[in-house]
């Protein structure tokens, strides 16, 4: 059960009830030593006739009853007013508790969140490693692509609501439009032809020609070409299939012959037909114009809107289940590549110093920006206190050792009156 001695206060803490009874064992005991010492001296005095060594008996229990009533005043006078008398200076801290606040604030401010301390304070502290620790493990690195994965639905549809998305948009398409094809194509191209990676594409373009020219659908259109240039006694006998027999053979025939001989002279033609076009795309205006304007008409087909509106709205969806759970690929590439900046901020430590030295600038930057602030919450949240409260968390911690002034007061105040008595009994036998 709670004691009900102790105030139901935002204070309390663990122990605080032991803390307590220990304390009200103390101030009894302190108050029967100042009952002791007095009932000593009533009867001191009231022996004293009968032998002078009651006299010193009386002298240091009456001395010891004075010492021991001023440090109980003395004690009771910092947190209440003595017997509820309104005596002034007493009760003092309840009387200075703007004040306190105040000065309270006002040290904090000026001593412990000075910029050197602080920041020497902070350069102790490996915020690298602990950042690097934190992602490798799995869990954390798990939990927080689980709650960016939450949280981002919520930013797409504020993308789309604010009108950022339309923003971004009509800046993407805007700098789409002034990009210049044709340099970027011609030197494209250049390096392309450049590598060789041109003979690869003209052999698949010769297989696919082959492919094609073989199908056959294709053979039956040609048929039909054919027979309709041919003269009509060709017609009759079916010449049309023999020429065009010959005709797939022989494209077959050549097209294998290319492909077969690296150093075939239609390979050269091949080579010098894309160097032209390499040239005329970085120099001709007609070329560039062509490619401008195919860009241009490109840009404006009402397909590309809604390939572009399709894949928006497929990604939304994407995100949306993988937010909801429904799909963890998104989560576990997300999770795996912070565990992955995790590994890879541990091994790197000249990464983690520079990630330190930011931290460190950052955080003293905003704590000497932000310490008037501080100051003045301490300040206000002290004068905000309940003073029955405080004067109970105050006592509750130093309330011990105030009691115990009170024993040393009586000691001391004791011994001093048994000295001035005994000198006194010293003079007059001199």
């Amino acid at each position: 059960m709670r004691d009900p001695t102790l105030p139901k206060a935002t204070f309390q803490m663990p122990g605080d009830a032991s803390r307590a009874a220990d304390l009200r064992r103390v101030k009894l005991q302190a108050t029967l030593v100042l009952l002791g010492t007095l009932s000593l001296f009533v009867v001191a005095r009231l022996l004293s006739h009968q032998h002078p060594a009651f006299g010193f008996v009386a002298a240091f229990a009456e001395a010891a009853t004075i010492g021991g009533l001023a440090d109980w005043y003395a004690v009771v006078a910092l947190f209440r007013h003595p017997l509820g008398l309104p005596i002034p200076h007493t009760a003092i801290i309840p009387s200075n508790q703007q004040r306190i606040a105040d000065k309270l604030g006002e040290f904090i401010e000026l001593h412990f969140l000075e910029a050197a301390p602080v920041e020497a304070k902070l350069r102790k502290i490996d915020f690298g490693s602990f950042m690097a620790d934190w992602l490798r493990d799995r869990k954390r690195s798990g939990d927080l692509a689980s709650f960016a994965l939450r949280l981002l639905p919520e930013a797409v549809s504020a993308t789309e609501s604010s009108g950022l998305a339309a923003f971004i948009s009509r800046r993407v398409m805007g700098q789409l439009q002034a990009v210049d094809l044709a340099p970027l194509a011609a030197s494209t191209l250049h390096a392309f032809v450049a590598q060789g990676r041109h003979k690869g594409l003209l052999d698949d373009l010769l297989r696919i020609v082959h492919r094609t020219l073989t199908e056959p659908e294709t053979l039956a259109i040609l048929r039909e070409r054919i027979r309709a240039e041919l003269p009509t006694l060709l017609r009759l006998y079916r010449a049309e299939k023999f020429v065009l027999n010959r005709i797939v053979a022989s494209a077959g025939a050549f097209f294998e012959e290319v492909r077969s001989d690296p150093k075939h002279p239609y390979r050269g033609e091949f080579d010098r037909m894309l160097l032209t076009l390499v040239d005329r795309l970085g120099s001709d205006p007609a070329t560039a114009g062509w490619i401008a304007g195919l860009k241009r008409d490109l840009l404006a087909r009402p397909e590309l809107g809604r390939l572009l509106n399709n894949i928006w709205a497929n990604v939304q969806g994407f995100i949306a289940r993988s937010a909801s759970g429904e799909s963890q690929v998104l989560r576990n590439r997300l999770a795996g590549m912070l565990t992955r900046a995790g590994e890879l901020l541990a091994s790197d430590a000249e990464l983690r110093g520079e990630i330190n030295a930011g931290m460190v600038t950052v955080l003293s930057r905003i704590v000497a920006e932000q310490k008037s602030g501080v100051s003045t919450f301490i300040s206000d949240q002290v004068k905000s206190w309940n003073m029955s409260q405080l004067i109970w968390l105050i006592e509750l911690n130093i309330g011990r050792d105030l009691q115990y002034i009170r024993f040393n007061g009586t000691l001391i105040g004791g011994l001093a009156g048994l000295a001035l008595y005994s000198a006194e009994v010293l003079l007059r036998l001199l």
